[in-house]
């Protein structure tokens, strides 16, 4: 299913209540319980359940005990979502972390424009402002897990990604499988300047 991103996510998220509701309510369906069966563990009325769930009313230490216990939960985990931080990375224009990937040639320069390690998705994502300023004989090739978004600013590059060569222009996107070898195969007109946002799981291996 396609997601909404601009919908609006469990509003109030940094209210005390809704945070604690919307866990509660998580670790229940994680179990496959319903609210009559959560009702029935604790002791405490579907209507009072409903409330806590929805965020209404603000549960004491006593019933945050006896819904840990049912759940299987520690009493901390319900705070979880009120506590954790949302991180955002805030880049000025000419700013980022200019670095060296591997094969990177002279006239290649890539800058990282930010970077979020504790992130509440399980994906990492590296965004990239690539710049071509000199010809050159060989191209740098990579080839990494996840998958890579290319946006053309200036200059026009031939894209090779796989056995496919894409001719980019200014507007142009590519989306694809970073699992294949891709990279620039010909510099048609420079500077050349594309955005590179790469995206990979936590859990997989970093592109290099």
């Amino acid at each position: 299913m396609i997601q909404n991103p601009h919908a609006v996510r469990e509003p109030k998220e940094n209210n005390l209540e809704m945070a604690i509701g919307h866990e509660v309510r998580a670790a229940r369906r994680q179990l496959g319980i319903t609210v009559a069966d959560l009702a029935a563990a604790t002791g405490l009325s579907i209507g009072m359940l409903s409330k806590i769930e929805n965020g209404n009313i603000s549960p004491s230490l006593t019933t945050l005990q006896s819904l840990s216990r049912a759940l299987g939960v520690p009493i901390t985990a319900f705070f979880r979502r009120y506590e954790e931080p949302r991180n955002a990375v805030f880049v000025k224009s000419g700013e980022g972390v200019e670095l060296e990937r591997r094969g990177t040639r002279a006239g290649h320069q890539y800058r990282l424009l930010g970077h979020i390690d504790n992130n509440s998705s399980g994906v990492m994502v590296e965004p990239y402002l690539i710049t071509l300023s000199q010809d050159s004989d060989t191209f740098p090739t990579f080839q990494h897990a996840g998958l890579e978004f290319l946006h053309m600013l200036e200059g026009e590059v031939v894209y090779r990604h796989g056995d496919q060569l894409f001719h980019m222009q200014p507007g142009d996107s590519l989306f694809f499988d970073a699992d294949a070898p891709h990279g620039p195969e010909q510099l048609v007109r420079l500077p050349a300047q594309y955005l590179s946002i790469i995206s990979y799981p936590k859990s997989g291996t970093e592109p290099g």
